[in-house]
């Protein structure tokens, strides 16, 4: 067995907890589809500006998010590198695997199907 040192697993754990904040998440989904405006996103997710802007902040320190400026305007994207791979990997595991983590009674408290 491999072993993960403390500073490396809070690393991991820090990279986990920015992805399980529903905004956040919300945020990166928008994405997926094309780069936008924060009004943008914000519209696409249905909260207030202030709330995108902060988890874009919060997203584009961390790495997950890339932003370029565009006259005054920012358009954020996702981070083609890592980000969208990472997706496509989870998609792939959700498409074998999503039956059971719909059914699991460890995560029961979350409400995957609506």
């Amino acid at each position: 067995m491999m072993e993960m040192s403390i500073k490396n697993f809070n690393v991991h754990k820090l990279f986990l907890k920015a992805l399980s904040n529903e905004t956040r998440l919300l945020v990166l989904e928008s994405l997926r589809n094309r780069p936008k405006y924060v009004n943008e996103i914000s519209q696409d997710v249905g909260f207030e500006q202030s709330r995108i802007s902060h988890s874009l902040k919060c997203l584009c320190n961390c790495g997950f998010v890339e932003v370029k400026r565009k006259g005054k305007k920012r358009i954020y994207s996702l981070n083609k590198e890592t980000i969208i791979p990472l997706f496509d990997t989870i998609d792939k595991h959700i498409g074998r695997y999503g039956q059971r983590l719909v059914t699991c009674e460890t995560l029961a408290d979350v409400n995957a199907i609506d």
